[in-house]
């Protein structure tokens, strides 16, 4: 595929999607934000890919809406910003690879909403954290839905209302990230991870990632009955039978992602 705003790299089983730009400090333009979600779409129909890395250029991660595009417009043209914005969270989470946000720069409303969006996160020491729409107006409503289920109520709030940064280190102790490393490690860290979860079979994997966000928000008992008719499902499939047989004789499993 061809983009505009984009550069897509494989890298093995891994691809590596890098937000492209740096001299509008990677803002979630329209065109962007459907180039993203379409790149996403062609990855999760496809077999080739078991781990997906989101990067992005220059020293800002994501700043979040363009708010050139913010200006002027009726009811129905800010509703289409914010539901093909919408759109693409929840592709993020429908695809069965992983996404990893590769986050070297500070990331806030919108670019702060994609990382909590993302299934794991590794930050640069030099990267931070906002949802400072508060202080022009416009309240990260949106952001919120995200943000609140990875840190919390109270921690999200605190964000929110104060639209202050939080450093990458408290990020990774509230849960909106993964790990933090030093600038000059971070490829090779995001990476590792990449290749960590490319490794298992890629039937399982999506399974289970489906799974999770399924059974996330519903109450116990109704998550209980879910995973446990989802496993049941797994274990039928030849890499269930592969894995458990293979671990029972000490060699390494084969996957067929089947």
């Amino acid at each position: 595929m061809s983009f505009q705003n984009l550069c897509v790299t494989r890298e093995g089983t891994v691809a590596a999607v890098t937000l492209n730009r740096p001299q509008r400090r990677n803002a979630l333009s329209l065109d962007l934000i459907l180039e993203l979600t379409a790149c996403l779409d062609e990855i999760g129909r496809g077999r080739e890919v078991r781990a997906v890395i989101l990067a992005a250029a220059g020293k800002v991660f994501c700043s979040g809406h363009d708010l050139s595009e913010m200006t002027g417009r009726d009811i129905n043209g800010y509703r289409r910003i914010f539901d093909v914005c919408c759109d693409l969270m929840m592709k993020i989470q429908a695809i069965p690879q992983p996404v990893i946000a590769e986050v070297q720069g500070i990331a806030t409303a919108a670019g702060c909403q994609l990382v909590a969006s993302c299934d794991l996160a590794i930050a640069a020491e030099e990267a931070a954290f906002a949802t400072p729409g508060v202080k022009i107006g416009l309240f990260c409503t949106t952001p919120m839905v995200a943000l609140t289920r990875a840190v919390g109520r109270k921690r999200a709030l605190q964000m929110l209302l104060t639209g202050e940064f939080v450093d990458a280190r408290t990020a990774a102790e509230w849960g909106l990230i993964n790990q933090v490393v030093p600038s000059g490690e971070l490829q090779a860290a995001t990476r590792k991870l990449a290749a960590k979860v490319a490794a298992a079979s890629p039937l399982v994997v999506g399974l289970g990632k489906q799974a999770f966000y399924t059974q996330i928000d519903l109450d116990q008992p109704k998550a209980y009955a879910y995973a446990k008719e989802v496993m049941s499902m797994n274990a039928l499939a030849d890499d269930a039978q592969e894995g458990v047989g293979a671990f029972l004789e000490k060699r390494a499993p084969c996957w067929s992602g089947k």
